[in-house]
This record gives structure tokens, sequence and C-alpha cells, in this order.
């Protein structure tokens, strides 16, 4: 190969890898502001969230949490009481039937 030759190959090498180089720039510019639009996102559902709390205290929201967490099992533990109590009377309307 001559040396010119050698050079042209070089420099093709070389603007392949700018190439690759400026479209893998290209995609990271493209993240970046789709990043930056979900960060904008997340801050305007943030500040959203505050403003709904504000004046709420935090340990007062825990415990009418806990509370609404009682009342459910309670409510769950009597719906199975009443679903057991209708399968116990379907057996026994099975058995007149029979």
């Amino acid at each position: 190969m001559t040396e010119t030759t050698v050079v042209h190959a070089d420099l093709d090498l070389l603007a392949e890898r700018v190439e690759k180089a400026a479209a893998l720039v290209q995609r990271l510019k493209e993240e970046k502001d789709r990043l930056e639009g979900v960060n904008q996102e997340l801050t305007r559902r943030l500040r959203d969230t505050e403003a709904k709390l504000q004046g709420q205290d935090p340990s007062a929201l825990v415990g009418e949490i806990q509370t609404l967490r009682k009342e459910q099992r309670h409510w769950e533990g009597e719906r199975r009481e009443v679903a057991s109590r209708i399968e116990t009377l379907v057996r026994k309307l099975e058995k007149l039937e029979d």
C-alpha cells in the first residue's frame, strides 16, 4: 500500500468514528431532553401534592390510614363470616332438595 492509500483508509476510519460519535451525541441530547421533561412533570406533581397536603399534619394522616386499615380488616372479616353463613345455608337448602 502506498502512503496515500493508508492515509485515505485512516481518514475513512476516522470519518466513520466521528459519524458514530455524532449519532451518539444526538441520541444523548434527545435522551437528556426527554429526561428533563420527565423531571419537570415530576416536579409539577410534587408541588401539586405538597399544595394538597399544605396544612395537614402527616402524623394525623398516618393515624387516619391506620384507622382505615383496621376498618378494612374488620369489614373483610365480616364479609368472610357472611360468606361462610351463606355457604352453610346453601348446603342446608341442598339437603332439603334431596
